[in-house]
């Protein structure tokens, strides 16, 4: 389980393929904290540390992760978002993420406003039941807030802190990135659909 709040920003030091998928070596500030089992989210992705070495760790992508999500398309040099599993007695400042992916979005626009820097994300249509204006999401790790939604589309407002200690700075119109709706309402959603069944038998 994750917050959202994202603790350093990495960079893919090395993509490998291997006979289940492909391997990773991630340039880390926090590689000293980790240990083999242990997992991290990059971009949003719950992966399990393989060996941490020094500077770095390595972590193994399978083939379903690898064409679910945006870890298939890793690049050597490119920043990527890291944060460790939430600690039971720590602070939930963000909202609950399980670093699971439901599907990929496309960035549409980039802009400017004052400081901050405003998101345009198309999404696929199955994801719509969990989407809600003011309502939590998960972009490549990071937890937002909806600020605007539209019928394939939503907004977020990145602040500057954000935009300066996260990977979403290096984005550009046309990228793909990670979401996760907000679990709670993939919950609720689901509950009602089970009722829903339930008076039509």
């Amino acid at each position: 389980m994750f917050t959202g709040l994202i603790e350093a920003v990495g960079e893919i030091a090395e993509v490998k393929r291997s006979p289940g998928g492909f391997r990773i070596r991630i340039r880390t500030t926090f590689a000293a904290d980790l240990a083999a089992g242990d997992s991290l989210a990059v971009n949003g992705v719950c992966l399990t540390v393989v060996t941490p070495d020094g500077g770095e760790v390595r972590a193994d992508i399978g083939p379903e992760t690898a064409r679910v999500t945006t870890l298939g398309s890793l690049r050597q040099g490119q920043r990527v978002n890291l944060e460790r599993s939430m600690r039971a007695d720590g602070r939930v400042g963000g909202h609950f993420v399980q670093g699971h992916v439901d599907a990929f979005g496309c960035v549409e626009k980039i802009r400017p406003d004052g400081d901050s820097h405003w998101l345009t994300i198309s999404f696929d249509p199955s994801l719509a039941p969990y989407l809600i204006r003011k309502g939590s999401i998960a972009v490549d790790g990071v937890s937002l807030t909806i600020a605007g939604l539209g019928e394939n589309v939503f907004d977020v407002m990145i602040i500057p802190f954000t935009w300066a200690n996260t990977a979403l700075s290096s984005l550009n119109a046309g990228d793909r990135v990670n979401i996760e709706c907000d679990m709670i309402g993939k919950y609720v959603a689901r509950s009602l659909e089970l009722a829903e069944a339930a008076e039509k038998r």
